[in-house]
């Protein structure tokens, strides 16, 4: 049995997240997570709202609540929606947690003790208008290398160049776009990521098998050269300097939130602390295979950032094993838009649809080699041709068929020919696929291979046609419909990671009450006789209903389906 630590990255504090931040980071991570389990592994998937920063502050002053308090209820939110969403973390955790600050501190003293800290005076912008220093995130400018007009003073979202905020062209701050800016002194802790490089680079020339997406991007930025990065704030919301003469500041949102990862893991230890040890899978964790998952503009975080502050401590922390990286989800054409409350959000799409057909369509579309675009039409045309069409409607006709002529019993009687033993060879080379895609965290490749197999089920049916055999031999025609339920059952199992709700559905229907369905074993002549003949089945109805043409139409009205 493999132990496997699964971390996404950690969704911000401000707003319910829409569908790109679900499908470039938690949405994956959980259907490994998933799959992993349902092998026999130990898992640990651990994720957390990152909730320190200026925009914590400034959406708790809109709302008229402490920002500590505006955290809580904000994480309750959405703890919530991911757990609609079926999202199946052991723990959801806060970056705002003593945990958090015990360990960030303690990372800061170790980096300190190994001569990688030092102070430094520097200048900041600060806006008089607003009467505040402005943290990097809060001034706005354009990029002085790709000229895109709306880079943040940290990192430019169009070509992901990290950037300081004296580096933008025509700076306005954020908060009140105020053009009087003017710069200050200050003090502040530096990371001397310089003197890292060495290391870096040449762990990240050993990741051999990392997508090129991610090494890529950090090879990028070792090609360009580690500046030491200020890791301190003039802020007020935040992990605190444990540092004389630094009493005002607060670490930087990024040098505390990939800690998280770890502290979060110490939560979950904490609920029960004579069960489960936080450091078993952290600290010197030499059997435990480590897995990231995140969008392209989080890579050099956790490729540089993160990776830096643990080989600076010198102590033996677990180093990611994999990171999974994702290009972007757009919306019509343009991008999503947390601030502009442009595109589908999480919660409204429950309002639309049940979880199961937003997890299939967007991880059988998954941003991996390129953008990908959502539209209705889209999104429609994957739901009613794969979830409808094929899987929903090949259950619908064998149950059906079986509720009417057996009784609503799978029936005995028959053996397995030619047919069956041809289904059988192609099932073991789709099934051998999927698994291997699975474990390979190739997502789109291994909902092509499940589609494949609902599509293979449907032509065993269709060419099978026990609905005419039964007429002449009902022994044959006994024994095919129970080759279609042994389907169904085994569809379910192979469906589990990504269309959870809907895959227990079918197992329950069938007498079958495990949270997690074991994986086949890989036989599918084992795995079509793992249902027993004379299974009762239950009350299923209709798995998933079509989304009509008039319906994508109203749907594009209301949520502003638009290129933009």
């Amino acid at each position: 049995m493999a132990r496997i630590l699964v971390t996404s990255a950690l969704p911000y504090i401000n707003g319910i997240k829409h569908l790109g931040n679900l499908v470039g980071s938690m949405l994956p991570a959980d259907i490994y997570a998933r799959f992993e389990r349902q092998r026999g592994n130990d898992v640990l998937y651990i994720c957390a709202t990152d909730e320190h920063g200026t925009p914590a502050e400034l959406a708790a002053r809109e709302e008229g609540l402490e920002v500590d308090e505006y955290c809580r209820q904000q994480q309750q939110i959405q703890a919530d929606i991911y757990r609609q969403f079926d999202l199946s973390f052991d723990h959801f955790g806060r970056s705002s947690s003593a945990e958090n600050r015990e360990l960030t501190q303690h990372f800061c003293r170790r980096l300190d003790d190994n001569g990688l800290i030092e102070e430094r005076t520097t200048q900041q912008v600060y806006s008089k208008a607003d009467q505040r220093y402005l943290p990097d995130r809060y001034i706005i400018g354009t990029c002085p290398h790709c000229q895109y007009e709306a880079a943040r003073g940290d990192q430019c979202e169009n070509c992901t160049r990290v950037l300081d905020p004296t580096d933008l062209l025509e700076p306005r701050s954020a908060i009140s776009g105020s053009t009087d800016l003017e710069l200050r002194e200050t003090r502040h802790l530096f990371l001397l990521q310089s003197k890292l490089a060495g290391r870096l680079e040449k762990w990240i020339d050993q990741q051999t098998d990392w997508p090129i997406l991610v090494t890529s991007i950090a090879k990028k930025w070792l090609k360009e050269g580690l500046h030491d990065r200020g890791i301190t704030r003039d802020l007020s919301w935040g992990v605190p300097v444990d540092r004389k003469g630094f009493e005002d500041k607060v670490f930087y949102v990024w040098f505390d939130a990939p800690i998280e990862y770890i502290a979060a893991t110490q939560e979950w230890a904490n609920e029960e602390p004579e069960e489960r040890d936080w450091r078993s899978w952290w600290y010197e964790a030499d059997d435990v295979r480590y897995v990231q998952f995140m969008a392209k503009d989080n890579v050099p975080f956790h490729t540089i950032s993160f990776p830096g502050t643990i080989l600076g401590s010198g102590e033996p922390w677990k180093m990611v094993s994999y990171i999974k990286g994702f290009n972007w989800l757009t919306y019509y054409g343009g991008k999503f838009s947390t601030s502009r409350k442009r595109g589908v959000f999480m919660d409204r799409a429950l309002e639309k649809f049940p979880a199961d057909y937003w997890r299939y369509w967007l991880i059988a579309n998954a941003p991996e080699s390129d953008d990908t675009d959502f539209t209705f039409k889209f999104f429609a045309g994957g739901v009613n041709k794969d979830l409808a069409d094929t899987f929903g409607n090949f259950v619908n006709r064998c149950w059906k068929f079986t509720q009417s002529r057996f009784d609503g019993v799978v029936p005995e009687g028959g053996q397995p020919g030619e047919a069956e033993r041809q289904l059988a060879a192609v099932l073991d080379a789709k099934m051998a696929a999927y698994t291997a895609h699975l474990e390979e965290m190739r997502f789109r490749k291994a909902l092509a291979d499940l589609r494949a197999m609902w599509v293979l089920g449907n032509e065993y049916l269709t060419h099978a046609a026990p609905w005419k055999v039964i007429k002449e031999d009902p022994e044959q025609a006994a024994m095919m419909v129970r080759t279609g339920m042994q389907l169904i059952r085994l569809f379910a199992v192979l469906s589990w990671p990504v269309i959870p709700s809907t895959s227990l559905r079918v197992l329950e229907a069938l007498g079958e009450k495990d949270e997690i369905p074991a994986w086949p074993s890989g036989s599918a002549v084992d795995d079509l006789q793992a249902l027993a003949p004379g299974t009762p089945l239950g009350e299923l109805g209709i798995l998933f209903r079509k989304i009509p043409p008039e319906e994508q139409e109203s749907l594009e009205l209301e949520f502003g389906g638009e290129s933009g």
